[in-house]
């Protein structure tokens, strides 16, 4: 998502130290609610509204706003748990922004769904847009090859590259089922150009599938051609889209091996999203809902340092108490962007709906949301 100058929503500053937060509860510790009422006025908002509410609440959000969601999950999960509530007049998605657009292409058009910050987008979703991605489709077709391609995005991304997708025979991913997805688009195509997250798109292919690392290529967006000569293109079989999480890209190879010196005998987790060299180190591999499992299904005195954002881990933590649950590097690593969406603007949203007045609503065009649903329909058809 952009601003009116066609900024990303989405800034880094110029310059930053990012060793600069050490330690995982301080100086990292979000501060508390600044009003001690906001607890009480979003409950008594939500009670207002009733069945007339659902409130979604993404995995990686602040614990001063899961309290209030009906219903907690991973984007794609939400988004269909807002489709089988046809009842409810107001989703309010407390995520971010791409999250908010799949409730709203799943949903009824008498539903309305609300993103209570609207600043908040996503980094990775940000590093592809509509303009970039036909670019490179127009490079595609000029070096004759987009003949043999088959997009396949992954779920964080905007309705417009998913809309993409589906207009040109392609298909929408998540984290867990990636291998389906792209078992499928080779079944039609020779190609898979992998929108926008590089690392999961690689380390599928090549750790479950297969495949090499020569097989995989990495399309740059700000160079022409993508920083890529025909030949290449020609050999490739993943064309990688050069984006990646602000998060998971944050782990290193060094962060597993400094955890294993301090905890023995640790069980390194990561999320797929992170670098292929972190994933390689790792013991363990999976999606936010496969963390979850995995941690809830450990025995009890295991230790497991886990690679995810850290709202999540210091929650598994307090979850999982007779299990010794550590975040995997030494750096504080919240999405920032998904704490955009905090308790005042949970409030504001809420008590905004209890008097009529629809605030932050996501709305996608029908001809995107049409195309983006064709995409969406043929990962489901992948189950």
């Amino acid at each position: 998502m952009t601003t009116q100058t066609g900024l990303p929503l989405f800034v880094l500053g110029r310059s930053a130290d990012p060793h600069s937060e050490k330690g995982v509860d301080c100086p990292g510790e979000l501060p508390p609610a600044s009003d001690p009422q906001l607890v009480e006025r979003a409950r008594k908002a939500k009670e207002a509204l009733g069945d007339r509410l659902f409130v979604l609440g993404h995995h990686y959000q602040r614990d001063e706003v899961i309290q209030f969601a009906d219903v907690t999950g991973d984007s794609f999960k939400l988004a269909q748990q807002a489709a089988a509530r046809p009842q409810a007049e107001y989703i309010v998605f407390c995520g971010v922004h791409f999250m908010a657009e799949s409730a709203d292409i799943l949903t009824t058009g008498s539903q309305k769904v609300v993103l209570p910050d609207l600043a908040a987008g996503c980094s990775m979703a940000d590093m592809a847009t509509f303009d970039q991605v036909e670019e490179a489709w127009e490079a595609l077709e000029d070096a004759g090859l987009a003949g043999s391609v088959v997009p396949v995005t992954y779920m964080n991304s905007s309705a417009d590259i998913k809309a993409f997708c589906g207009r040109n025979g392609g298909v929408v991913c998540t984290s867990s089922n990636a291998r389906r997805a792209l078992t499928w688009a080779f079944e039609q195509g020779e190609k898979v150009l992998f929108l926008p997250d590089q690392h999961l798109g690689r380390n599928t292919a090549v750790l479950e599938m297969g495949l090499s690392l020569d097989d995989c290529v990495v399309w740059n967006p700000h160079r022409p051609n993508g920083g890529l000569t025909t030949e290449q293109l020609e050999r490739a079989r993943m064309i990688l889209w050069r984006g990646h999480c602000s998060v998971h890209g944050r782990f290193t190879a060094e962060s597993v091996d400094d955890v294993r010196e301090r905890i023995p005998g640790v069980n390194v987790l990561v999320h797929p999203e992170c670098r292929h060299e972190v994933v390689l180190k790792a013991d363990h591999v999976g999606s936010t809902e496969h963390i979850i499992k995995t941690l809830r299904e450990a025995p009890a005195g295991s230790a497991w340092a886990i690679g995810t954002e850290l709202n999540l881990v210091k929650r598994l933590a307090q979850m999982f108490p007779d299990k010794s649950v550590s975040f995997l590097d030494r750096t504080v690593c919240y999405c920032s962007t998904m704490n955009r969406i905090d308790l005042p603007h949970l409030v504001w949203a809420l008590e905004s709906l209890a008097l009529g007045d629809v605030v932050n609503q996501i709305t996608v065009d029908e001809d995107t949301a049409h195309w983006a649903r064709v995409a969406l329909d043929r990962m489901l058809a992948l189950a």
